[in-house]
């Protein structure tokens, strides 16, 4: 602990000796016995949980009992050229890979792919970067000054460290697209629907205003696993990866949907300077993968879009959903008496074309199922902060471009994980100055027990100034 006192002040007895009194024995005499009781486990102790990553493994115990149906077999002699197909647009791409993105896209109804060049890329975070290539770079758009790439806040973290990351010449970061003046100069918005870090469906927010931007169409996480499918996509630049589909991060697959021929080109350019193509082993398998969910769908459909009544149920998405439902009835529930400590976004009530329902938050219908969860925290707190006191990794609402009041927690890792973690957010409490218990002080550093030994750190000292606030900084071990 480093030589510091953790003062707990507690009303029940976990950790402490328990000393009864007045048993008498033979003699007459009077002895106390004295139990010691195991300390309780401290946060130092605890184990830490990462839910700053957007790691899928939620979906692993589906695969691990459907995945036989996935299995491929890749010769010696298979995939030794770089090419795949001389005649296309994306020459590297394999043609089961593209036919069998567009076979899902067809039977979920998430996105128009008739007129679209498929454009195949390693995740989709290539592509953006193929995509901010092509759109800088196109006859139309060549300025003196870098365009800027806009994005409306919350904003996916790291657009920001992508678009600088090579501090190129011929883009640059401008920010909120909602404060963003694009009268002016030619940009780029991006638009993340459903959006990472708050799940909520969104339009351009100034591109359509001005009539000066260019538009990319992040839609990672457009699949009825995390929200009702409203309408087919139906934009110039669209983006998607297998990594949020259908869990298979580690085969690193993206693809982008492109109406314009010479921008698909462009992209595909940009792909054979930066990597020379994709792999072809994992566009097989991604291939093979994609096929099983559209057949999956397909042996469940009922209508033009689809999969109405319980059927959808019974496809990956429909069994995914109902995994990723669960787990955020699970935090509501944990969430729902902390309302002085945090909240949670509310969703409006849509209707889904793919399973035939409406989702909204409420236990009578669907439930939202979005694949992170987003948490404001009362006046003057640092979310990431006091999630990091309990140690639970998060990524704090800065890097989203908004308030440090938020911070977004991982919904799709590992069941234990999560469990873990909702278990120690049910412990989280509100300290506030005018009801806090008696307090030892020691190096302005103090721990408090709060209901059912839920633990609340913080930072400050009777003559401090930042007494009775949330802490803003602590290390983890």
């Amino acid at each position: 602990m480093g030589g510091k006192k953790l003062h707990n002040h507690n009303n029940n007895n976990n950790g402490a000796v328990d000393t009864n009194s007045n048993n008498s024995n033979r003699n007459g005499t009077t002895t106390t016995t004295t139990t010691v009781k195991p300390p309780p486990v401290t946060l130092q102790q605890s184990p830490i949980i990462n839910l700053d990553r957007g790691d899928p493994s939620v979906f692993e115990p589906y695969w691990r009992k459907n995945g036989g149906k996935c299995t491929i077999t890749i010769s010696g002699h298979d995939s030794l050229s770089y090419f795949s197909d001389p005649n296309s647009v994306c020459w590297y791409m394999e043609p089961e890979l593209q036919e069998a993105i567009r076979r899902v896209h067809r039977v979920v109804g998430n996105a128009e792919t008739e007129g679209c060049h498929v454009v195949a890329g390693t995740g989709s975070t290539v592509l953006f970067q193929a995509a901010l290539y092509a759109l800088s770079t196109s006859s139309s758009s060549v300025a003196a000054e870098p365009m800027k790439v806009v994005c409306a806040a919350p904003y996916y973290s790291q657009y920001k460290e992508q678009v600088e990351l090579l501090q190129s010449r011929l883009y640059e970061w401008g920010g909120d697209a909602e404060t963003f003046d694009g009268s002016a100069a030619p940009f780029i918005e991006v638009v993340t629907s459903p959006n990472n870090p708050d799940g909520s469906l969104r339009e351009a927010a100034v591109a359509n205003k001005t009539g000066n931007g260019k538009l990319i169409h992040d839609l990672a996480y457009y699949w009825p696993n995390y929200t009702p499918i409203t309408r087919p996509a139906d934009y110039d630049i669209m983006l998607f990866t297998l990594t949020k589909c259908t869990g298979h991060a580690g085969s690193r697959i993206g693809w982008a949907l492109v109406k314009d021929v010479e921008v698909a080109k462009k992209m595909t350019t940009f792909m054979q300077i930066t990597t020379i193509g994709v792999s072809k082993d994992s566009q097989l398998r991604a291939a093979k993968i994609l096929d099983v969910v559209a057949e999956d769908c397909e042996q469940h459909a009922a209508g033009a879009f689809g999969y109405a009544g319980n059927d959808a149920d019974k496809t990956f998405f429909g069994e995914s959903r109902k995994l990723m439902a669960e787990r955020w009835e699970k935090l509501r529930e944990a969430v729902k008496d902390k309302k002085d400590v945090f909240t949670l976004p509310k969703y409006p009530k849509r209707y889904c074309n793919f399973s035939g329902r409406y989702f909204q938050p409420a236990p009578d219908v669907i439930l939202y199922a979005a694949a992170f969860g987003w948490l404001e925290c009362k006046e003057g707190c640092d979310a990431s902060a006091l999630m990091k006191a309990h140690n639970v990794l998060t990524r704090g609402g800065e890097t989203f471009g908004v308030s440090s009041r938020y911070t977004r927690i991982s919904m799709i890792g590992r069941e234990e994980e999560f469990e873990r973690f909702i278990e120690r957010i049910s412990g989280i409490q509100c300290v506030d100055e005018e009801d806090e218990e008696e307090e030892e002080e020691e190096e302005g550093f103090v721990v408090m027990n709060g209901n059912n030994g839920g633990d609340v750190i913080r930072l400050g000292n009777e003559n401090s100034n930042s007494h009775g606030k949330w802490l803003e900084q602590v290390e983890v071990q």
